[in-house]
């Protein structure tokens, strides 16, 4: 049979891995607390959020437990997200050999300096070089949020447990980072020697990828990465190519949306050639420049027929797609990337995409139920009829965005 191009030049796509959808904490936290049990030599584990409350400390406890019985414990947490940790969970974490580290902590101007701006918001785990875990959900209690305090419904989101050569690349990447920041931290502590040989360890850092037991045919997959060096654009570009060749459906659930032109025109032709496009979008009032800016863009996507959902019962913060799930080519992807110029543009992002059929009907069910049972459909004439305050408030945010990525030196 002949070999499919991949959708992205670039994107390595292979058909040995097998991957299970997850959805919220309540599927992910076990699956991963249960491949920290059973580590026999390392694990990687990259976050935005660490937070220890409810169900977020019992996978503290897992890289605890793995940690004393011997297994490398590498834990890295974004400055931002989550920032110094509580301090009497960081001395447990040290007692305990977990190793960990702050990417980009801020500084005294904290969020003042442009630079800082570019995040860590990929969420990633690698056990033993050989199981991935990869999403979006951070580890966060599905009830809790460090601003709104208790949800009345768990947040939703999603992630995948995976094996295959794509565990390779996610654990290079992981490697690749930690001892690069191990350099600067040690070239900054004047410790050169240190420094030298933690950069001569990112370029060697390897692991070898295998496949588990994991029950269900292989399907065919890749990790599309976004950084600030080689992979600029990869994920933007693996959703405008996909959804270029759309011929049935596209659904995308995604948290912050403030899409670029191409991506937005891609949505606009796919909908005008008779593709039936859905959208799944924030609902409730999270933060100021994430909910308003998003609104300038809906005019021109529901004039074009898309579908907006906004979903209400409690925070959404999934960043997945699903297209043509029972077509000839099924596309679904899961990942920490929001389709918005934080995202897309500055911070460290990786996705999972998957050419599956079966795994793409399950997301595929799953959207489609939240948006029958918990999304509340955009009217179109409600839109332009929001009242003048809402839309005072969506151009600021709007026009503040664009400053900012002006500031940065980024088009979009």
């Amino acid at each position: 049979m002949k070999k499919k191009p991949p959708l992205v030049r670039g994107t390595e796509f292979s058909d040995d891995h097998r991957v299970r959808l997850l959805q919220g904490a309540e599927e992910l936290f076990p699956a991963l607390i249960e491949a920290m049990d059973a580590a026999l030599s390392d694990i990687q584990f990259e976050t935005y959020i660490f937070d220890f409350t409810g169900s977020g400390a019992a996978v503290a406890e897992a890289l605890m437990r793995a940690a004393q019985r011997g297994v490398r414990t590498q834990l890295v947490v974004d400055g931002v997200g989550t920032g110094a940790l509580p301090e009497a969970w960081a001395a447990r974490l040290l007692a305990a050999g977990v190793q960990y580290s702050v990417y980009s902590p801020l500084g005294p101007l904290g969020l003042l300096l442009p630079h800082r701006w570019r995040r860590l918001h990929r969420k990633l785990c690698v056990v033993d070089g050989r199981l991935l875990f990869c999403g979006g959900i951070n580890v966060l209690d599905d009830f809790h949020d460090p601003n709104h305090g208790t949800l009345d419904a768990p947040r939703f989101d999603f992630a995948v447990r995976a094996t295959g050569s794509l565990v390779e690349a996610a654990s290079d990447t992981m490697d690749q980072l930690w001892w690069r920041m191990q350099a600067v931290r040690d070239a900054r502590l004047r410790r050169l020697p240190d420094a030298l040989q933690a950069l001569l360890a990112a370029s060697a850092a390897s692991h070898a990828a295998r496949l588990d037991g994991n029950a269900g045919p292989p399907m065919r997959a890749a990790l599309v990465l976004r950084d600030n060096v080689r992979n600029r654009s990869r994920i933007e570009k693996a959703y405008r190519r996909a959804i270029g060749n759309a011929r049935h459906e596209i659904i995308i659930a995604n948290a912050y949306f403030m899409p670029g032109g191409k991506l937005r025109r891609a949505l606009v032709m796919a909908a005008r050639r008779g593709v039936r496009v859905r959208l799944l979008l924030q609902g409730r009032y999270e933060y100021f420049m994430q909910y308003h800016a998003a609104r300038p863009v809906y005019g021109a996507l529901l004039a074009a027929g898309v579908e907006i959902y906004e979903y209400a019962p409690s925070f959404l913060h999934a960043k997945v797609a699903v297209i043509d799930a029972q077509g000839e080519r099924p596309w679904a992807t899961v990942g920490s990337s929001n389709l918005d110029p934080l995202s897309l543009l500055l911070a460290r992002e990786a996705n999972v995409v998957v050419e599956d059929g079966a795994f793409a009907t399950d997301l595929r069910q799953r959207l489609v139920h939240a948006m029958q049972h918990a999304g509340r459909r955009m009217d179109p004439a409600r839109y332009a009829g929001r009242p003048l305050r809402q839309r005072v408030l969506d151009r600021i945010a709007f026009g503040l965005m664009r400053l900012a990525l002006w500031v940065t030196g980024n088009r979009y």
